[in-house]
């Protein structure tokens, strides 16, 4: 029973390490990698306190080395995933009636875990799993979701301090209670912060979850599974499914107690999730909260008082770190005549710069994607680019999946605003570029908002504070993150909410309050300290 008002520590974002040479850390994460790639892992089901090995198995291996195995994992049949549903909701109640400091501790608890004796193992489970440089597991599996656990935490306390007003006769009161029923999250590949944040941002407010990691992530979510168990996170709070993606959503929809679906992922999938919960409403408890962070067609817009050197530092960065597979990743940009020369030149040279290989080189700032499928999407628009009239590539184009699934960084350049890579998401490291006449920089801010029905991120480069101003007021649907003199990634938690609208997904913000509120179904109590005996009121006489 709470026995004061308690204050969680103050959040801060976990510094970045920078792994130079020699540094301590890059020696610990080094020792870390190479002793999991020399070993093999068999990854269960996670049901309730069961660890459940079915013997239909499928492998693990690293992007940048397709061949070489470091693990299984067992698949799910229907009725496992109808045993974790029944194991969430066995839980449920003395989940929810856990005081609200004792969750915010475990999670507190995995925080420090990951800061401290996990981050090398995570870091290099993420540079296996996923391909990443080790910046950009730093900064994902580590500071990322570091921030998600802590920030959270003082999320939650914010929340549950919004009180109603009262006065002398009426004591108000708000309670934020979990949803009744349990949550399905689906997670992605491509950041491991977002596979733990999906689950635990719902169970820190007091829900159960069925959890779905993607195929290609596994092996670092094993990671994360360890870190909530050392951390104190009670058996079947969260519950772990691996196997069919449709059967999986089918089973949980199916199910009267479902709640709510916390998701990231591809467009297509989230709508169809949207349409079969809106065929089943009639059988469930409760309207489900449906929260998806989806696709991006992520734009760079340039406009003619811009620094060369700063926009073309971010078209690299933002498109080409992890091999452009970030939903917020730049895609396409708008550079004006004046400034394309330059531009095209400075992006040339860095491109050129790039090394590319296995994340256990440091050296390498380009590494493989995620799987053969993606690789032969990717090669399919670059071959198309190749043939088309009004496409260019002016700088890579190149692939290779002999020994992992490599394709270059690749700019094409095009006099078609909507040609298809303008339009389409690829979710690589290709970007396409249209130049536009100076002085219709006005007309293309329009051409920026209509191109895509996506709206997730995109960034405005100007040393023109009147030219900002009207970038900023034209894209303001075209956009959840809009950023000005940045490339259009790198949200930090608690400075940059994170999310979009139109076809992106709900905006519900990851990284903020906004994002927990979703998890609570408030309930008003009012409490008359006096209450009245006699119906009749002054009007009467």
């Amino acid at each position: 029973m709470l026995k004061g008002f308690f204050k969680v520590p103050k959040a801060v974002n976990e510094p970045v390490k920078g792994y130079a040479p020699n540094s301590p850390e890059k020696a610990s994460v080094l020792e870390a990698y190479k002793k999991m790639w020399s070993t093999t892992i068999d990854v269960p089901l996670y049901i309730g306190s069961e660890e459940i090995r079915t013997g239909n198995t499928r492998t693990m291996s690293a992007p940048h080395d397709h061949q070489h195995i470091v693990g299984t994992y067992h698949l799910a049949e229907k009725s496992h995933v109808e045993k974790a549903i029944a194991n969430a909701l066995d839980s449920r109640q003395a989940w929810a009636a856990m005081a609200w400091e004792q969750r915010a501790a475990i999670f507190l608890k995995a925080a420090e875990l990951i800061a401290g004796p996990y981050r090398a193992r995570i870091n290099a489970a993420t540079m296996i799993a996923q391909s990443k440089t080790i910046h950009q597991a730093e900064i994902d599996a580590s500071c990322e979701l570091i921030d998600f656990l802590r920030f959270n935490v003082e999320f939650m306390s914010q929340i549950y301090s919004d009180q109603p007003t009262s006065d002398s006769s009426v004591w108000n009161r708000l309670e934020y209670r979990p949803l009744e029923g349990f949550i399905y999250a689906i997670t992605p590949f491509n950041f491991t912060a977002i596979a733990a944040n999906l689950p635990a941002s719902a169970a820190m407010m007091g829900n159960v979850v069925v959890w779905k990691p993607s195929d290609s992530q596994v092996f670092s979510a094993k990671i994360i599974i360890d870190i909530f168990k050392e951390a104190g996170l009670p058996d079947g709070v969260i519950n772990v499914v691996f196997g069919d993606a449709l059967m999986v959503t089918d089973t949980v929809l199916a199910s009267r107690d479902f709640a709510g679906v916390h998701f990231t992922g591809s467009t297509h999938v989230f709508k169809d999730i949207w349409a079969k919960i809106g065929t089943n409403i009639h059988h469930y408890k409760t309207y489900p909260r449906i929260v998806g962070e989806t696709g991006g067609k992520d734009f760079i817009i340039a406009h003619p008082s811009a620094n060369v050197k700063q926009v073309a530092t971010g078209i690299v960065r933002g498109a080409f770190e992890f091999q452009g597979q970030k939903c917020s990743a730049a895609s396409r940009a708008y550079i004006p005549r004046s400034l394309w020369s330059a531009v095209k030149d400075q992006v040339i040279t860095d491109v050129k710069s790039m090394k590319m290989g296995s994340p256990e080189d440091f050296s390498n700032f380009i590494t493989a994607v995620i799987h053969e499928g993606s690789f032969d999407k990717l090669a399919s628009y670059i071959d198309q680019a190749k043939k088309d009239a009004d496409a260019e590539i002016i700088v890579g184009g190149n692939y290779d999946k002999s020994k992992g699934y490599f394709i270059e960084p690749t700019v094409i350049l095009t006099t078609n605003p909507k040609y298809t890579t303008m339009e389409t998401e690829l979710f690589g490291p290709v970007i396409t570029i249209y130049v536009y006449e100076d002085e219709q920089w006005s007309e293309t801010l329009k051409l920026v908002d209509t191109t895509s029905e996506y709206a997730l991120t995109g960034a405005v480069f100007s040393t023109d504070r009147y030219a900002i101003e009207e970038a900023t007021v034209a894209l303001q649907n075209a956009a959840g993150n809009f950023y000005i003199n940045d490339k259009p990634t790198g949200a930090v938690v608690g400075q940059q909410p994170f999310g979009g609208a139109r076809a992106s997904g709900t905006n519900d913000k990851a990284g903020s309050a906004l994002n927990l509120l979703r998890w609570a179904s408030p309930r008003t109590i009012k409490e008359t300290l006096v209450a009245p005996e006699d119906y009749r009121y002054p009007f009467l006489g």
